[in-house]
């Protein structure tokens, strides 16, 4: 029972670290453009990141629950030891900077620590590469609608001065940062419910067909939206600045992109990686100004840490896993 305690601390660790990971998502675009404060920005940020479980059925928390690994695999130890390599990747990624994913390390590291307790037979392979097809989905989707979303809205404001534009968009950004920042809170928040769910049912405190309980809901949105007050300061500079530089109505073409992908995903249940989705949604705003206009060279770096996380994540887990199951 103390093991279960600490397996659901772990989870609660884990989406705290989630939301200061990836409240640059929600906020690095508002900031970079001078629309908020960095402190206003994560207020708004952690305030619908916690509401979002009004909006959202929980589909997403099924997926992770049932849809990765076998769940006559899952105990508290591959549990444990998924959440171990999921929050070490994510805080090596804050500190070098790189906004990877908090959905995609998860996934890696309870697949890793399956896979050292049971073998490959043991991993859905059509859930996993559900996700996987997303890595390069998610951003597409993003970056193209950011694109076009820009391309109708500077028509519509063809003949608006700048500064009428700029004061507009400011405003508008205000709506578009709130409706990507629901849906982050949407998607990944759940991603924390279905780990804890998944706990009880190993340790016969549930069953599969029970519902998530609104404490687990509760603490969940909790912890995800206090992470989210304490920012990610090192990531919001990359995805706000170093991609390419932001108007305010670019912002809000690349948020909006964003948060309909995130609607989208998570009405599907598929855990998608906000990080992904509002990269690619910054790079279609920042493309419609020309190929120059991104730098490629930060961008082939951010691709490279959303490929790794996955596959070290699962290395990191195994490892894990098999120093828990040899010392305890």
């Amino acid at each position: 029972m103390e093991f279960l305690y600490i397996v659901i601390a772990a989870v609660l660790i884990f989406d705290f670290i989630n939301g200061f990971h990836d409240s640059a998502n929600s906020i690095a675009t508002v900031v970079s453009t001078k629309v908020l404060s960095p402190f206003a920005a994560v207020l708004l940020a952690a305030f619908f990141n916690f509401i979002a479980f009004l909006v959202f059925p929980l589909s997403v928390a099924t997926t992770i629950g049932k849809g990765i690994v076998d769940p006559d695999v899952i105990n508290l130890q591959v549990i444990f030891a998924g959440l171990i390599a999921a929050i070490t990747w994510n805080l090596l990624t804050w500190w070098w900077g790189f906004p990877s994913s908090s959905s995609h390390t998860l996934v890696g590291g309870l697949v890793g620590a399956a896979v050292a307790k049971a073998g490959f037979g043991s991993v859905i392979a059509s859930g996993v590469w559900k996700i996987v097809a997303f890595i390069f989905i998610s951003p597409v989707v993003g970056m193209v609608m950011s694109f076009f979303i820009s391309a109708i809205v500077l028509y519509i404001f063809r003949n608006f001065s700048p500064f009428k534009v700029d004061k507009y968009f400011r405003r508008f950004q205000l709506l578009s940062a709130s409706a990507f920042s629901l849906g982050h809170g949407g998607n990944d928040a759940q991603k924390s419910m279905g780990i804890i769910w998944v706990a009880l049912i190993v340790t016969g405190h549930a069953t599969t067909d029970s519902e998530i309980g609104l404490w687990i809901v509760l603490s969940c949105h909790s912890a995800i939206a206090l992470g989210t007050l304490f920012g990610g300061w090192r990531i919001v500079k990359t995805m706000g600045q170093k991609i390419t530089k932001l108007k305010p109505f670019e912002g809000f073409c690349a948020e909006t992109a964003g948060a309909v992908t995130l609607f989208g995903a998570t009405a599907l249940g598929v855990p998608v990686s906000t990080t992904h989705t509002i990269t690619g949604a910054i790079i279609g705003a920042g493309a419609r100004k020309g190929v120059s206009a991104v730098k490629w060279g930060v961008t082939t770096n951010i691709f490279w840490a959303w490929i790794l996380t996955i596959p070290v994540s699962a290395v990191i887990s195994g490892v894990v896993y098999f120093i828990i199951t040899h010392l305890f």
